[in-house]
């Protein structure tokens, strides 16, 4: 009762503030919507121009590395049909040449006549294996950029990009000709300048609205400035209606959500904490399991509502709210307390048995997160040295350095960080290194198409090189076919979650496949190599029959 009554008086006061002065009120907040909106739109068009230029680099210096592996260095004519069919693929590749120590050419695909003229710069023992330059050629205000790869020899595969790698849609329409992108490669060379803001005569630049955006792999920077009184003719016609009837529409509009949204609130509000109280949001386990012996690694935690009827609601469902209301502090203290109660048996009996549990990013603002796992943990049968806490990337810290101390405090009791959804967030890969993360996982999204010639596929590669590098574990996500597991298994990932090993288990499920695989009675990867083989075996007198 006191929460409905505290609403009302909310919603009263609302109501006051409107009809003393709509117009100053309804004004602002248009107008403000505005500009908020439009500096959001600035950062998409960012993102778009430095997500489309990585993407054509990434393709660009992959294709050089297949060449340059496959040993296509010279201008013989068997390698020159080589670089033409690649040029034939590639969507933004215009030519694929061979450089010499100095620069200069000394064959093109497609063929044009080279004039003996530097396109690169000289060859030095201080160069980088992969160069990236801009050409005085272009179209539209975007430069034809070139990309070069060292070859053993001393002379350098090279790949002309087109301009129209860059050519793409600047952002709404109400904001074309209005908005203006820039892209640079480090402080000085521009690649690209794409649209105009095209001012009244004598206004300002004080009404610019400017928003850059970084490339987390290369030495991009994409700033996109938008014409501020373009943006606001978004809101345009409707201050024109709100200046007329804004009054009358205020308390109108205050009456019907104070009706609609205050009291199925509340029911919502009071159904969810006594889910909580009851214990209806429970443990799921999904198995993780080694690709290269079918050995149990451990599994992770997700987390389901199971109502006392027995109806289970997806996370999708709830999740959302429990976080932006801060109830998954407390689902997620009593998810431990059930994780302990279910599987701590089974993780006392098998010490090298891994345990991952979800956070997201406001179990990062404080030191709450640490005392709860400390205090659950420690002396349990689950030690902390099982526990893995993933944290996802959907999602920003707002707080990096408050983060920073939280994980490193983790970690100092045993505990191990993993970067969930990799390339899918905000953090970018910079999360790696700046929070300093045990274990990557690879987001689903670039585990489905493993296997196949695309740019998606290839940043699972290099989402692994990098964690290679970086020295932390890898555990793909979402595997549901053997293919992708004969690629992960080329990639170097041992470690794997999936529809094809099992689906989230509860409790008694998962202790069962547990028991399965330590009694040794089934191997799921043993299985699939068996069936693998099976289906080559049968492919082969077919083939020879036909």
């Amino acid at each position: 009762m006191s929460r409905r009554y505290t609403s009302f008086i909310r919603s009263l006061c609302l109501a006051l503030i409107f009809s003393l002065g709509p117009l100053i009120v309804a004004n602002y907040v248009l107008e403000n919507f505005a500009l908020q909106q439009a500096k959001q739109e600035a950062r998409s068009i960012g993102e778009r121009f430095i997500t489309r230029s990585e993407l054509t680099i990434n393709e660009v210096v992959l294709e050089l590395q297949s060449l340059e592996t496959a040993g296509v260095v010279t201008c013989r004519r068997d390698h020159l049909d080589a670089l033409r069919e690649v040029v034939s693929k590639s969507a933004y590749m215009e030519s694929i040449g061979i450089a010499d120590a100095s620069g200069k050419p000394m064959c093109l695909v497609p063929s044009r006549s080279l004039r003996g003229k530097p396109i690169l710069t000289m060859l030095d023992d201080g160069a980088p294996l992969i160069g990236i330059g801009m050409t005085d050629q272009g179209y539209d205000s975007i430069k034809k950029a070139i990309i070069s790869l060292r070859t053993p020899n001393g002379w350098r595969l090279f790949s002309e990009v087109s301009p129209l790698a860059l050519n793409i849609e600047p952002g709404p329409e109400y904001l074309r000709g209005a908005v203006r992108t820039e892209v640079r490669l480090g402080p000085e060379t521009i690649w690209a300048t794409v649209g105009s803001l095209n001012l009244p005569e004598g206004e300002s630049d004080t009404t610019i609205i400017s928003q850059t955006s970084l490339s987390t792999w290369y030495p991009l920077v994409a700033r996109v400035d938008i014409n501020g009184y373009a943006a606001l003719s978004l809101v345009g016609r409707l201050q024109i209606i709100t200046a007329i009837v804004c009054a009358t529409v205020a308390v109108l509009f205050l009456v019907i959500a104070v009706w609609y949204s205050w009291q199925p609130h509340n029911e919502s509000e009071d159904e969810f904490v006594a889910a909580i109280k009851n214990n209806e949001f429970i443990p799921y386990y999904q198995p993780v399991i080694d690709i290269e012996t079918g050995v149990l690694q451990g599994c992770e935690v997700l987390m389901r509502w199971r109502r006392e009827n027995g109806e289970m609601v997806s996370p999708g469902q709830f999740m959302t709210y429990a976080e932006t209301s801060g109830h998954i502090f407390e689902m997620t203290r009593r998810l431990m307390v059930q994780i302990i109660d279910e599987v701590g048996d089974l993780y006392e009996a098998t010490p090298d048995l891994k345990i991952s549990i979800n956070l997201f990013a406001g179990h990062f603002k404080d030191r709450t997160i640490v005392e709860d796992v400390g205090e659950l943990f420690q002396g349990s049968p689950i030690k902390l040295e099982q526990v893995v806490l993933e944290v996802t990337e959907r999602q920003p810290l707002h707080d990096i350095n408050a983060a920073k101390k939280i994980i490193a405090e983790l970690q100092a009791m045993g505990v191990r960080i993993a970067l969930d959804d990799v390339g899918t967030g905000h953090g970018g890969l910079a999360y790696l290194q700046k929070l300093g993360m045990d274990i990557v996982k690879i987001d689903k999204m670039f585990v489905d198409p493993l296997g196949q010639e695309t740019s998606t596929a290839r940043i699972a590669d290099a989402i692994v090189e990098l964690a290679e590098n970086l020295g932390m574990g890898i555990i793909a996500e979402g595997v549901e076919t053997y293919e992708q597991i004969l690629h992960l298994r080329k990639l170097g990932v041992t470690a794997a979650q999936g529809y094809i090993f099992a689906a989230p288990l509860p409790g008694e499920a998962f202790l069962k496949f547990a028991e399965e695989h330590e009694t040794g009675t089934r191997n799921i990867v043993a299985e699939l190599d068996r069936n693998y083989e099976a289906r080559q075996e049968e492919a082969q007198p077919a083939a020879a029959g036909s």
